[in-house]
């Protein structure tokens, strides 16, 4: 995602209970990490879903793992978005380890989202609003 563009930065602790029994994070953890740090942003920019109204929902997730996390540790998931589409806007994330320094070092994994604005009641698309629109043309 060459033209994507930094948004948001979050910071969260690695729980004891985030660990399998391998003594590491286990890997459907990763996902909720971005999910938190993807629901921390919407909240900032005005992007929450009315249930009754419109709202986002995530129609592709993937993630790619590429070093262990453990407990004790802090992590900061960084968020970028793309250019938005007409009702979508493909959402991606950084999982860094923040280190003894408090700097967010190595890269643990990369995860990305499509994000679909979607009219609840019709089950379809619709554009994204205006307001959103407008962060997400700002972003780059």
């Amino acid at each position: 995602m060459s033209s994507r563009k930094f948004v948001h930065a979050i910071r969260m602790p690695i729980r004891w209970g985030d660990m399998d029994a391998m003594g590491h994070v286990n890997n459907t953890n990763y996902f909720r990490y971005i999910e938190s740090a993807r629901i921390a942003w919407l909240e900032q920019v005005g992007g929450m879903p009315d249930p009754r109204g419109e709202g986002p929902v995530i129609v592709h997730a993937s993630m790619s793992f590429l070093k262990q996390l453990t407990y004790p540790g802090e992590i900061e998931v960084r968020t970028f978005v793309a250019p938005p589409g007409r009702s979508s806007v493909e959402v991606s994330h950084e999982i860094r380890l923040v280190g003894p320094d408090g700097q967010a070092g190595a890269l643990h994994a990369e995860g990305a989202a499509k994000v679909v604005w979607v009219n609840f009641a019709a089950e379809k698309s619709a554009p994204l609003p205006e307001a959103l629109r407008a962060v997400l043309l700002s972003a780059e």
